[in-house]
């Protein structure tokens, strides 16, 4: 499976220090970053806001974000965003069980080891990938009474970044990049 378009023959060289990064953090040479090689100003400014991303911030630990991330890979149905964003999941302490309900094949409720915090960050998160989302008053304020301000930008950007992605790949027909395929569990 390919994408839509191939990625240009010609890549800046200030794209390719960027293309060099990623292939460094991740282990692959990321298919996403060459076909925004076509129009630089959104491989730039996709580039800026992937190495911004929080990764944890005070009382939003690394697994709260990961669930979030997640929960909007699920939603929005995304392969390559839940490739990228599952295949370890395990090492935030997330198990499978917890990941059935990501993926909407079990109730929340049935799943006793999610916190009150992760439970709305997880609605949220859903609430955000929606079309349209959708926050009434009694989530709000259930979603103010667990987190600061600070804590809930931070989770809408994370959501938000994670929609951003999976539109922009979902539109360009981008496939998995094979995470999954080196995953000692393989339960998505």
């Amino acid at each position: 499976m390919s994408a839509f378009i191939e990625p240009p023959l010609n890549i800046p060289f200030y794209l390719r220090i960027g293309l060099w990064i990623s292939r460094r953090i991740t282990g692959r040479d990321l298919l996403p970053g060459r076909l925004l090689a076509w129009y630089p100003k959104a491989a730039v400014g996709s580039g800026i806001m992937e190495a911004l991303v929080a990764h944890a911030d005070g009382k939003l630990d690394k697994r709260i974000l990961k669930l979030v991330r997640l929960q909007v890979s699920f939603a929005l149905a995304c392969p390559f965003c839940i490739d990228m964003n599952a295949y370890d999941f395990d090492q935030f302490g997330i198990t499978g069980e917890e990941l059935a309900v990501l993926q909407s094949r079990q109730d929340v409720a049935a799943v006793q080891t999610f916190s009150d915090r992760e439970k709305i960050a997880l609605e949220y998160a859903a609430r955000i990938a929606a079309s349209p989302p959708s926050f009434p008053e009694d989530f709000v304020r259930r979603l103010k009474a667990e987190f600061g301000e600070r804590e809930i930008v931070i989770l809408a950007a994370t959501a938000a970044q994670v929609n951003y992605w999976a539109r922009l790949l979902q539109a360009l027909g981008v496939p998995p990049a094979g995470f999954r395929d080196t995953c000692p569990v393989r339960s998505w």
